[in-house]
């Protein structure tokens, strides 16, 4: 192991992923879906990947659900078992971010931290909503394009609080601690400093991205600003703790499917021989209506 690239207090970044993606259905279709497998072995990437990778905390496990430049709103389904990634649907079809001039799908590769859940029942104290009752959404800021059901390693820099139909949906800014610029980015004024107009664009992204969809512009918490690692990693703790009562079933849960195959204080821990999931395919995505690539030039959109 001595022969290892070590960063972050003792975690291996060379080490290859254990887990894999076992694609059912085509992508492009309401029947794809993602599931995540280890050793063969189908399980949930919202409770049985663990939220740490490594043992000071500092090294987070990311679950990509779209990479970066597409369109496809993927995500991890919190109602199925074992919850899946999928694409979301609205009124039947599949949903597609629009291109917002000059941006073209999304920036970052997008996903979620496991074993993490933005309570519905809690008001945040200083952005005065309560939470969106999804996994804690995450910003991967590094130069590859990831693939959806990828499980990244990476480091916490910063957080926005989008304010988004009266939830606080938290995006947390990480970057692959396999990345170039990973040692050099630490805190959010590092992503300024070496990314700069990163973080303006990011936030423009949200405020518009639902513009061309007929909504209103999105607000944020704090006059939009960053908010700094050490913040971030109190709003990641904040949420683990609160997948914790979920899961463990002090909380509860609503439509969520806590299926889970290896969380050992889980009333719902299942025997994953027993859950019928499909075997994987390799299937051509489906074609996608060209109108998804449409450029939509929003009034107003550049700040500062």
């Amino acid at each position: 192991m001595a022969s290892l690239p070590i960063s972050e207090k003792g975690y291996h970044s060379k080490a290859p992923s254990q887990f894999t993606a076992r694609k059912v259905g085509a992508p492009n279709t309401l029947e794809h879906r993602i599931y995540i497998e280890k050793d063969g072995q189908p399980l949930s990437p919202f409770h049985d990947i663990p939220l740490y990778a490594n043992e000071q905390q500092t090294v987070l496990n990311m679950i990509v659900e779209v990479p970066r430049w597409t369109n496809a709103k993927m995500e991890i389904s919190k109602e199925e078992t074992l919850n899946p990634i999928k694409q979301d649907i609205k009124k039947g079809k599949l949903r597609f971010v629009r291109n917002c001039f000059p941006h073209k799908g999304y920036l970052w590769n997008y996903g979620a931290f496991p074993q993490t859940w933005e309570d519905p029942n809690v008001v945040h104290p200083e952005t005065k909503a309560k939470g969106d009752n999804d996994p804690l959404d995450v910003c991967e800021i590094g130069e590859l394009v990831a693939k959806p059901g990828e499980v990244k390693q990476v480091k916490v820099l910063g957080v926005m609080a989008l304010l988004d139909e009266e939830e606080t949906d938290w995006k947390i800014i990480v970057i692959d601690v396999n990345d170039p610029l990973a040692p050099k980015l630490n805190d959010v004024e590092d992503v300024e400093r070496h990314l700069p107009g990163l973080l303006r664009a990011t936030n423009e992204w949200f405020r518009i991205y639902k513009i061309p969809d007929g909504k209103p512009e999105n607000q944020f918490a704090f006059s939009g600003e960053c908010k700094n690692k050490k913040y971030a990693m109190d709003i990641v703790r904040e949420c683990a703790e609160a997948w914790e009562k979920l899961i463990t079933g002090k909380t509860p849960k609503g439509d969520i499917s806590l299926t889970n195959t290896t969380v050992p204080h889980s009333p719902d821990r299942a025997d994953p021989s027993k859950l019928n999931i499909p075997k994987g395919e390799n299937q051509s995505p489906a074609p996608i209506d060209p109108s998804i690539d449409k450029w939509f030039f929003i009034s107003g959109a550049p700040s500062g």
